[in-house]
């Protein structure tokens, strides 16, 4: 299998650094950048540098946020094949399916604990690695919680 390029953009340090320490649990092979809010994170997408296979997003960030940073990325075609997945604490329906119609293709609401944290991040990145081999499976919306 190949490395996994994953972006996360959170303003939240310590989410960012509790997701990468989560991440580094699992025996994947894979290449974390962070960036603290949506422009540092479209400036890195459009700088010709390697594409990610999955951008986690947080939807409030300051400077330009997760909702505008989803429709972005989805009106440029080079990067119809990045999988984005939300995480936010926001439990309502109708962001959601908000969220899905604007294409992104996982919602997470962030865990209480660090072990669910962990369970989800896992299962997000099951779904990632079963898109690289049937790209089919990015048309789902899944929700973790």
């Amino acid at each position: 299998m190949d490395e996994l390029r994953l972006f996360i953009a959170d303003d939240d340090r310590d989410d960012r650094e509790m997701f990468i320490e989560g991440l580094a649990k699992f025996p994947y092979d894979h290449f974390i950048s962070q960036f603290g809010n949506g422009v540092e994170l479209m400036k890195s997408l459009k700088s010709n540098s390697p594409l990610p296979d999955a951008i986690f997003l947080d939807l409030y960030m300051p400077l330009l946020n997760g909702f505008d940073c989803l429709t972005d990325i989805r009106n440029i075609p080079e990067f119809s094949e990045i999988g984005i997945i939300i995480f936010s604490t926001i439990n309502d329906q109708n962001v959601i399916d908000l969220l899905k119609n604007n294409g992104a293709n996982q919602y997470i609401q962030k865990p209480a604990s660090y072990t669910d944290l962990k369970t989800l991040l896992f299962k997000s990145l099951n779904y990632v690695l079963d898109t690289k081999t049937d790209p089919s499976i990015k048309n789902q919306f899944i929700i973790l919680s």
